[in-house]
């Protein structure tokens, strides 16, 4: 299994799509429907209408990519957010993991200064 770049932004399309649409189209709706730029350093995710495949778009250097993963019982749990949530890269590898984001509650990082 691959792991993406803690540093990555990804931002999730809420609405479902057409699975046909390819690299271009998906550019498109980055650029249209979010309002974003498709050549940033980010992942942009996109799901069908049954919840059960997504599709993930990214650039590097010199070209898009694109991995998709189709469950083959299960649906996806897509978080109900803002106009276009943003996740870390960790919440992404929960989401493909199907983990309900609404639930999951990490611990606060703490910075202590002295020990006691």
């Amino acid at each position: 299994m691959f792991r993406f770049d803690p540093e990555l932004k990804v931002y999730l399309h809420r609405e479902a799509i057409d699975f046909r649409v390819g690299l271009n189209g998906l550019a498109v709706l980055v650029e249209q429907a979010l309002g974003m730029n498709p050549f940033e350093q980010a992942l942009f995710v996109f799901r069908n209408k049954r919840r059960d495949r997504v599709k993930i778009l990214g650039w590097q250097r010199n070209g898009f990519w694109l991995l998709m993963k189709r469950l083959e019982q299960d649906r996806f749990i897509w978080p109900d957010a803002v106009a276009v949530p943003t996740l870390t890269v960790e919440q992404l590898h929960w989401l493909l993991d199907g983990i309900d984001l609404a639930v999951v509650h990490k611990h606060p990082q703490r910075l202590y200064s002295r020990v006691a």
